[in-house]
């Protein structure tokens, strides 16, 4: 597909307001967006001179301060490239070379990172099956033992992920459950927070009303998926806990020698509002599309017996809705619009919004889905 010149005409930059059929957008995932143009300006004022490398800059240590007005006083923050480093990262620091990991069968480090937690974090993870992509105690407990056996991987960590994969939140107290449980087990608990101001907008909280407070260790504190180019962070909320993060972030190819680039990124995002009117915005598209959606394709197909109506699987708490769609339904859709079924489940299919998601692209999406 050659290059499509972007243009303003017909919206407004970083608050889309109509529909620009020359602009391709899709809802295959969030990734596919572009960068915000507030975090593009944000790259392009960090690029003036020299600073120091490795973290030695300003913007660096801005973003240390903030990450202590964000998450709590003692906070610690790592910029890192991507998430699945941050992910690996967090964990090799919360838990021993022996450890282990349990987390739900669907969690991204369980499924998405090509064995990263285990082939380059050396941890053993442990999965537990859940029916929404959240973990409680009691699915804890089923891999929460064997400790001091000298035969198993030691259960060292619960990671949950805020949002899950499926698009569902925890609750602060579903959270604070979970890690009063990992902390009385004698485990750390580790939140992957890709989405997790999507989770805060959801919930009406704070970034850490849903980790410091709710007794999370560390933080996989997510970016790009938000409008960022490529710039992640670990925020160690208990530092004693996670140490030797400045090491291994080193060890795990994590360490960025520009790293005023990517501090500068994250300061865009959080150092005001603009994490939350982006979440909030692609939060606001999912729950159109759920909307527009409802009722299309109902009944059954003629032809050949299929379709009984588009169905939400489950609840739609952030910018993801997944659905089980007619395949009369797909065929049109999928002329226009990519997006594919959920692995492992081919009549499961994920729509995905972002911070550049316009009502005109959900609305030429459900009129594709009905036509």
């Amino acid at each position: 597909m050659p290059p499509v010149r972007r243009s303003t005409r017909g919206r407004t930059l970083g608050s889309v307001t109509a529909h620009d059929a020359s602009i391709s957008r899709f809802f295959a995932s969030d990734n596919w967006a572009g960068v915000h143009p507030e975090v593009l300006a944000a790259i392009a004022a960090a690029n003036v001179g020299h600073a120091p490398a490795y973290g030695g800059d300003d913007w660096t240590a801005r973003f240390r301060e903030l990450a202590q007005r964000l998450f709590g006083e003692g906070t610690e923050a790592f910029p890192v490239l991507n998430g699945t480093g941050a992910n690996v990262l967090a964990l090799q620091a919360a838990a021993p070379r022996w450890g282990a990991v349990i987390c739900a069968s669907a969690a991204h480090i369980a499924v998405d990172e090509t064995g990263a937690p285990e082939k380059t974090g050396g941890l053993k993870l442990l999965p537990v099956a859940t029916p929404d992509g959240k973990l409680t105690p009691e699915l804890v407990d089923r891999e929460a033992w064997g400790f001091g056996s000298q035969h198993r991987a030691q259960p060292s960590v619960v990671s949950v992920a805020q949002v899950t994969e499926f698009g569902t939140c925890y609750t602060p107290d579903e959270l604070r459950a979970l890690a009063d449980h990992a902390h009385g087990l004698g485990m750390r608990f580790h939140l992957d927070g890709s989405r997790l101001g999507n989770a805060a907008t959801h919930l009406g909280t704070t970034l850490g009303a849903i980790t410091r407070d709710v007794g999370a260790d560390i933080v996989s504190l997510g970016g790009t998926k938000n409008g960022l180019l490529g710039a992640e962070a670990v925020i160690a909320l208990t530092p004693e806990e996670t140490p030797g993060i400045e090491y291994l972030r080193k060890i795990d190819l994590q360490l960025a020698s520009k790293m005023r680039f990517v501090s500068a990124q994250l300061l865009a995002l959080y150092e005001g509002d603009l994490w939350e009117r982006s979440a909030r915005h692609a939060n606001a598209m999912a729950a159109r599309l759920v909307a527009g959606i409802a009722g299309v394709c109902e009944g059954e197909d003629e032809r050949d017996g299929s379709g009984s109506g588009i169905r939400i699987a489950y609840p739609v708490e952030s910018n993801a809705v997944f659905a089980r769609i007619p395949a009369t339904c797909i065929a049109r859709a999928q002329e226009r619009f990519q997006f594919g079924p959920w692995p492992g489940d081919p009549e499961l299919y994920r729509l995905m919004c972002a911070f550049d998601t316009t009502p005109g692209d959900v609305d030429a999406l459900v009129h594709a889905l009905s036509a």
